[in-house]
């Protein structure tokens, strides 16, 4: 009898122990499979917040240019007197615009930043003017400050 009861404590205790193991095993696996899934979770938010801000700063550059392109329009168009008062009126609320997004700015880097973006748009909006009413690109382009990065965008010099 005393071998009978040993053997079955015998058999009780490798069942308990291969049970015990195979938990843990599992318990292991689910929480490696827990940590994948984060890890999978973690570099998907943050590529779509890294997609977010990309495409921010496109959208706040197509902006940009359509503004670019109305400011030409004006310039190019001003009727005299009222005109040039609508003009004042409308870069001053472009400035200031452009200082809430760029606070510290300077009214050179703002200059800068309009003729860069002018000189992308400068041939599409003389596109549309009349034949007769187009000026030359280097003219338009010589009313506006030297900034060298303007000048690169077009690849036009206006003091040639």
């Amino acid at each position: 009898m005393p071998m009978l009861w040993l053997t079955r404590a015998l058999r009780s205790t490798v069942f308990a122990v291969a049970l015990i193991a195979v938990l843990a095993s599992s318990v292991i696996g689910t929480t490696l499979w827990a940590l994948q899934l984060s890890a999978a979770v973690a570099t998907m938010s943050a590529n779509a917040a890294a997609a977010a801000v990309r495409h921010r700063k496109e959208l706040a550059e197509a902006v940009a240019r359509t503004k670019a392109k109305a400011r030409l329009r004006r310039l190019v168009a001003a009727v005299p007197f009222v005109g040039a008062g609508a003009i004042v009126y409308f870069e001053d609320q472009d400035y200031r615009d452009w200082l809430a997004e760029n606070p510290g700015g300077t009214p050179g880097e703002y200059a800068c930043d309009v003729a860069r973006l002018s000189a992308e748009v400068i041939d599409e909006v003389l596109a549309e003017l009349p034949e007769g009413a187009r000026p030359r690109p280097e003219t338009v382009l010589s009313w506006m400050p030297e900034c060298e990065s303007a000048r690169e965008q077009t690849g036009v010099d206006s003091k040639d």
